[in-house]
């Protein structure tokens, strides 16, 4: 199935929401790793949406480039002409973008939007993040006003964050914010619905509610699902049930179940999944390479075992492992066998 359209993406989100479920967002930095995200919704039955991050694209450019949007541009085609294969929907995402690399980031990816559609093709991603927490509300509002007047009109949805999710994602290090930064308040989410509504465009919001990026021991993360109810209270009590907003979990991975499920029922409707995925696809790296030493490596003047040291061999593994955490993520978030393809929710 070709990568959702905005009508098709439309409904994914609105099928979410009726439904009480949610997408896992997977982050990728390789063609193994897309392989790994396509592979764990076709097997869940789910649609789900795939992101890039800036050290991602970064990544994936290679290290003569260290070139984000070039890498995100190359790995958005590739999931692109890979998930045509697929019977699942697929939505294409960017990761947090922070204040300092909009204008060498974002913009210039819907700059690539914007062309490609004059062209007649389709979007290159579906939805862009931007992380604007580090700023005051007013200040991120004013930088997300101006992105979202860019994204509606390329028929692009913006993610954006108020709060902080704490912890350490892409070189971006925010474990020393201070604990209040970690929850949104319900006054937060009605400027966030009252500034962005007026633009026009569809949007979603990365509320913060104690979440952390990382996965820590149980007990180490504090989280408060019902700052989400009691947001979209402050919305729907001022402007109506239609104004519920769509919400995003960061720092899903390692999180309790029973959270999980509890922010689905206040409109969460899609959870970024990165760290587990990380941890899934290195493991079985990790084993191959211990139990085959000798061979993955030539010793004391012997030439080692090609069939273990091919990287096909490990990478293999890797996909599976990967593809099989993420189908575990979708039975989570309760999308498993939900796909638009299947008819399984109407919205």
């Amino acid at each position: 199935m070709p990568i959702a359209n905005y009508q098709q993406y439309c409904t994914m989100l609105d099928r979410a929401k009726k439904g009480k479920f949610a997408y896992p967002a997977i982050n990728i930095t390789s063609i193994a790793t897309i392989n790994a995200a396509l592979k764990g919704f076709a097997d869940a039955k789910s649609d789900g949406i795939i992101q890039v991050s800036t050290g991602g694209g970064q990544f994936a450019s290679g290290l003569s480039q260290k070139d984000m949007v070039l890498g995100s541009i190359v790995l958005a085609d590739a999931c692109r002409t890979l998930a045509e294969k697929y019977n699942v929907m697929i939505a294409l995402h960017t990761d947090h973008c922070q204040p300092g690399k909009v204008d060498s980031f974002l913009k210039p990816l819907i700059e690539e939007t914007a062309k490609r559609k004059a062209e007649g093709r389709p979007n290159l991603f579906n939805s862009h993040m931007y992380d604007g927490s580090e700023l005051s509300t007013t200040d991120n509002m004013a930088v997300s006003k101006e992105l979202l007047a860019l994204c509606g009109p390329n028929e692009i949805i913006l993610e954006v964050e108020t709060g902080v999710v704490g912890g350490e994602e892409d070189g971006h290090d925010t474990s020393g914010v201070d604990k209040d930064k970690l929850y949104t308040s319900p006054e937060d989410m009605l400027e966030v619905y009252e500034t962005l509504i007026q633009v026009g465009g569809r949007f979603m919001l990365a509320a913060t509610f104690g979440n952390v990026h990382g996965v820590y021991k149980p007990g180490n993360v504090k989280l408060t699902p019902t700052i989400l109810r009691d947001g979209q209270k402050a919305i729907t009590d001022k402007h109506g049930a239609d104004a519920a907003l769509d919400l995003v979990f960061h720092g899903g991975s390692g999180s309790d179940l029973r959270d999980i499920h509890e922010t689905l029922n206040y409109g969460v409707i899609k959870m970024n999944v990165d760290t587990d995925t990380q941890y899934a696809f290195t493991q079985p790296i990790v084993d191959h390479m211990f139990k085959n030493y000798d061979s993955v490596l030539k010793i004391d003047g012997e030439v080692g075992n090609k069939k273990f040291y091919d990287p096909r061999s490990y990478l293999k593994k890797a996909e599976e492992n990967m593809a099989a955490r993420i189908q575990r993520a979708c039975d989570d978030l309760k999308s498993t066998g939900k796909s638009v393809l299947s008819g399984a929710v109407t919205a």
